[in-house]
């Protein structure tokens, strides 16, 4: 799913592209897309862009009127801009938003089609639309720490939940606890006041970082490879490849539809977290740190 430094950069060179443009037509392709219906979809045609916003892990083109196109791309919807007029693709496309300066043509890959949009009139409907986290990026310590302390989740939840922090998602999540040098399952009220301190540098650090990375990435050009599995990551997707700090294979535990990729030398002082179902599989036979699971590999290979 695109997380904060991705719909950054996607505002980004959307206003240089349709800001101030009329959109002249909204072309539907998938009768799933569009989750509105009071004012219908067809309203937004002929209004002009006066504004382009983020609202958590949204994208909002604001309409005159006191419009609001609110789209949510969820786990693999992307933009792709194209010349005027483009055609939408047959397997993959949702719907195309013709401008007089380009299409902008949105996709969805996979068979579950979960990428939506709104149209809603006015700021109190818009306002419904937001889940109320923190934008990490504009906060201070103080609040970072009020924040985070207001539950007691782990850090994984803390940090993903978007009623507490705004636009973190799985990807940039375990990058952050990476830098941070925290496990992914330390209770948020259980950390000290320098925990608190190295999360919220490592927080900013990592999505300032990485926004400005993917900016330089694409320069004048259009996001064309937005994916959570990006070259330079220290953890997340990298399971079973060498931390880049300290050379240890990276491990993860997979629950749901999610999964929390970490370091345990760097992490969680050398101890495996449980992954739910293997543990249960395997019970006294999980390794519980990485030395277990280093001799029970060299023995392994010793009796073949």
């Amino acid at each position: 799913m695109p997380e904060l430094p991705d719909i950054v950069v996607y505002i980004e060179r959307l206003q240089d592209r349709v800001l101030h443009q009329r959109l002249e037509k909204i072309r539907l392709a998938s009768p799933f897309l569009v989750r509105s219906f009071d004012p219908p979809v067809q309203g937004a045609e002929g209004k002009k862009v006066v504004e382009l916003r983020r609202l958590g892990k949204r994208i909002i083109f604001c309409l005159e009127s006191e419009l609001f196109l609110v789209f949510h791309l969820m786990i693999a919807g992307r933009f792709r801009w194209r010349t005027h007029g483009s055609k939408i693709p047959g397997k993959l496309g949702l719907a195309a938003f013709d401008f007089s300066s380009g299409t902008l043509l949105l996709t969805e890959a996979g068979s579950k089609k979960r990428a939506s949009l709104h149209l809603v009139q006015g700021e109190q409907r818009l306002a419904e639309f937001d889940p109320g986290g923190v934008e990490v990026l504009g906060a201070d310590l103080s609040l970072f720490h009020s924040t985070l302390l207001r539950e007691n989740h782990t850090l994984k939840r803390a940090l993903t939940d978007p009623l507490l922090f705004s636009g973190i998602g799985n990807a940039y999540s375990d990058e952050i606890l990476h830098r941070a040098r925290l496990s992914p399952l330390a209770l948020t009220r259980n950390l000290s006041s320098v925990q608190i301190h190295q999360l919220y540098q490592a927080t900013q650090a990592t999505l300032s970082n990485w926004t400005e990375r993917l900016r330089n990435e694409v320069g004048n050009g259009f996001p064309e490879q937005v994916t959570a599995f990006r070259e330079g990551m220290a953890v997340h997707g990298r399971y079973r490849l060498p931390c880049p700090s300290c050379g240890t294979l990276v491990q993860r535990i997979v629950y749901a539809e999610n999964e929390a990729n970490y370091c345990p030398r760097c992490q969680t002082g050398g101890k495996l977290l449980a992954d739910r179902a293997l543990s249960r599989l395997l019970k006294s036979d999980w390794p519980k740190t990485i030395e277990e699971q280093e001799a029970r590999k060299i023995s392994a290979q010793s009796v073949v």
